[in-house]
């Protein structure tokens, strides 16, 4: 099993934090995000990782040669990072999307359970993460559903249509990644792709029955893209660590 982070974005609904900083080394309680990604993703037994990376690559290489070296985390350099969406930032690592594999998206922070709940999930060629909420905003990665198999994905779903959203977190078995790399292929032969997301792919292979869903309802995590969703993850960490607090304590 391996990981790939999709960490080259610039994060500009963060500004001014991300003015001088990549969105994926802003802090939380001591660590960045993707430090908090990849020791939970290690925390699973994960530990073959690929970050690709496009703003402030310098800066990101260097954390991660520092704190774990470039034999257990890779990085792969996208140039295109500020003239094109995410579909081309996997485009940029289809060639690590070998055997089987999570894709996570840079700003998704989450607790270790819910990446176990992921890789607990049946055995299917691609399983997305997903969680259910009362309401839902014009900005959430919207989900369609038929008990856990996926028919669509995408923001502009009608609320009578939304079943979930998707948590950015997904793990593709057997000919899933296959299945996904040759449709990113073929679509990044138009020239709209260089303005879309991946997960216009993920819809694509969704109605063609490829795709299926695991719940992490109960579960920590959050997307962040707003100075708003940085004060909830701060929060969510807090809890995190006096939970670990709590558990040493009581050892």
């Amino acid at each position: 099993m391996k990981a790939i982070l999709l960490s080259a974005g610039h994060g500009r609904r963060l500004l001014p934090m991300t003015a001088e900083t990549p969105k994926c080394l802003l802090e939380i309680h001591g660590s960045s995000v993707v430090e908090w990604q990849i020791d939970h993703l290690l925390e699973n037994g994960i530990d073959d990782i690929t970050v690709v990376i496009g703003y402030g690559a310098d800066k990101v290489e260097a954390l991660l040669k520092h704190r774990y070296g470039q034999k257990q985390v890779r990085t792969l350099y996208n140039p295109f990072f500020d003239v094109t969406d995410n579909l081309a930032t996997v485009w940029m690592a289809r060639g690590e999307m070998t055997g089987d594999f999570v894709l996570l998206n840079g700003d998704t922070l989450f607790e270790p359970a819910v990446l176990c709940r992921l890789l607990d999930s049946p055995s299917r060629p691609i399983t997305l993460a997903r969680d259910h909420k009362p309401r839902y905003d014009s900005d959430d990665m919207k989900l369609q559903l038929d008990g856990d198999r996926l028919l669509g994905i995408g923001k502009d779903l009608e609320s009578g249509n939304v079943d979930g959203e998707s948590v950015g977190m997904l793990l593709f078995r057997e000919q899933g990644g296959r299945l996904f790399t040759e449709t990113v292929e073929q679509t990044m032969r138009s020239p709209v792709a260089l303005k879309q997301w991946y997960l216009s792919v993920i819809d694509q292979l969704a109605s063609q029955g490829h795709v299926w869903s695991q719940s992490i309802h109960g579960l920590e995590w959050g997307e962040l893209d707003y100075p708003v969703d940085l004060d909830r993850a701060i929060k969510m960490v807090a809890g995190w660590l006096s939970d670990e607090e709590d558990s040493v304590l009581a050892v």
